[in-house]
């Protein structure tokens, strides 16, 4: 199992792959400013589609990710 400063450092990384430094920060403040219940987003995020459609987006984005 990972340590806490182990999963922020690879947060921070995986968050630095997709947005510059100053949209880093600006998302972290964010998420410190606001009432913010990730679970509850989680569970909500794919109410709205089916499981065909969530099965073709993840496979489009790993084969987008890991291309062979």
């Amino acid at each position: 199992m990972r340590t806490d400063t182990q999963i922020k450092i690879e947060g921070f990384q995986a968050l630095g792959q997709r947005l510059d430094l100053v949209e880093v920060e600006r998302f972290v403040v964010m998420l410190n400013r606001e009432k913010f219940d990730y679970t509850k987003w989680r569970q909500n995020l794919f109410e709205n589609m089916s499981i065909e459609e969530i099965s073709a987006a993840a496979e489009k984005y790993s084969r987008e990710k890991y291309p062979t």
